[in-house]
């Protein structure tokens, strides 16, 4: 269950919703829904005619699945059409997916540390499994050699890492991509942070020269980077014969995505627009990043954050574990995400994800971070 488990626990001691006005929402993963500095205004009206009333199609509307192929290829110099995209009800449902259609005889591959609702799906799928290790040894840094050597394998990574922030970027992500482009190999590279990497995003599409030639999937949505979760609009771009299947999966599995939420986010890709977006919140979310490290480390929590995401990933002092923390977080309306809970192996609160936790500032403004270092020492103190 992932942040829910906090969620419903953090209702349960205080009586309230986590996100509601005078709480401190530092266990979820949104982003501000409002416009950062320098960004984009964000669109407070759409126009809907009778037509977008109808059904939507299967694997989306003609114009976001252009609008998709043509932001690839205009930052990143992808090769794709809107044959390569089918959109869905955000990024999860892609995942689901892509995991549910895996054939039986592929191993799936995944770090030891990761996004909380890989674990669930592939326990729900019954998907056979190997880890990675990231973990403090490797200060949650996996290199290449750490991956399975044969077999048939489908990495599952995502990119910035969510809850630490690390990125593959450059020269290792190029690397990555072409291990993973070979016969006999897999990747699902879930790039909801993709905005969120400083000095600039990046996209593991930069280097796929010829995605219908892979099994590669590069999972993407609105929900973080254009601050949109809402909107509920994600998408997957793959090779064509899969997004054919994605396809037909819909007409029965899904029935298609509002098409309402899909003009919306078709506005915010607009080229001008979407260029502006990406400077902003790598920009903005870059400070916060710094901003919320420095007083971390002054109140002795140990980071392990890498150049990504809206997250601080962290080992507590004073011997601390995550669900304790909690307990003095609570009486203050505020909740961190246990690390427990982004362990692949889920070994709980004694295992080695025990002391560690992830810090979401999303959703927190400029003017939050003295209060909530302010908050955070006194629970550190144990009040």
């Amino acid at each position: 269950m992932g942040v829910y488990e906090t969620l419903f626990r953090f209702a349960e001691a205080t009586h309230k919703y986590m996100g509601d006005p005078g709480t401190h929402p530092w266990a979820q993963g949104f982003p501000l829904t409002t416009p950062v500095p320098g960004g984009p205004s964000l669109p407070d009206t759409i126009a809907v005619s009778a037509t977008d009333r109808m059904y939507p199609k299967a694997d989306g509307q003609p114009p976001l699945r252009q609008a998709i192929a043509d932001y690839y290829n205009e930052f990143y110099g992808a090769r794709i059409t809107a044959d390569h995209v089918a959109v869905f009800a955000g990024g999860r449902p892609a995942i689901f997916a892509i995991l549910a259609f895996l054939l039986d005889d592929v191993l799936v591959a995944v770090e030891e540390t990761e996004y909380t609702p890989y674990y669930d799906v592939l326990k729900l799928l019954r998907r056979e499994h190997v880890l990675i290790p990231s973990n403090i040894a490797n200060r949650f840094r996996p290199t290449l050699g750490d991956h399975p050597k044969g077999g048939r394998v489908l990495l599952v990574k995502s990119n910035p890492t969510n809850p630490t922030g690390v990125t593959v970027a450059g020269d290792d992500l190029q690397k990555l991509v072409e291990h993973y482009s070979q016969p006999g190999r897999s990747a699902l590279i879930d790039e909801a942070y993709e905005f969120f990497h400083s000095p600039e995003p990046v996209s593991a599409l930069r280097y796929v020269k010829d995605i219908d030639a892979t099994d590669l999937f590069v999972v993407g949505a609105a929900t973080k980077g254009l601050q949109s979760p809402g909107m509920r609009v994600g998408w997957v771009v793959a090779s064509k014969k899969h997004i054919e299947l994605f396809r037909n999966y819909s007409s029965f599995g899904m029935g298609g995505v509002s098409r309402p939420s899909q003009l919306y986010v078709t506005q915010l890709l607009e080229k001008k627009r979407v260029a502006q977006a990406r400077t902003a919140i790598a920009s903005f979310y870059g400070k916060q990043r710094q901003r919320y490290g420095e007083g971390l480390r002054r109140l002795g929590f140990e980071l392990f954050t890498g150049d990504g995401g809206f997250y601080h990933w962290a080992k507590l002092p004073a011997g601390l574990t995550g669900d304790a923390f909690n307990e003095r977080l609570f009486a203050h309306d505020a909740a961190i995400l246990p690390g427990r809970l982004c362990d692949m192996a889920r070994r709980g609160d004694g295992g080695p994800m025990g002391p560690m936790v992830r810090f979401s500032f999303g959703p927190l403004g400029p003017e939050s971070c003295e209060n909530d270092l302010a908050i955070l020492a006194r629970c550190v103190g144990g009040k």
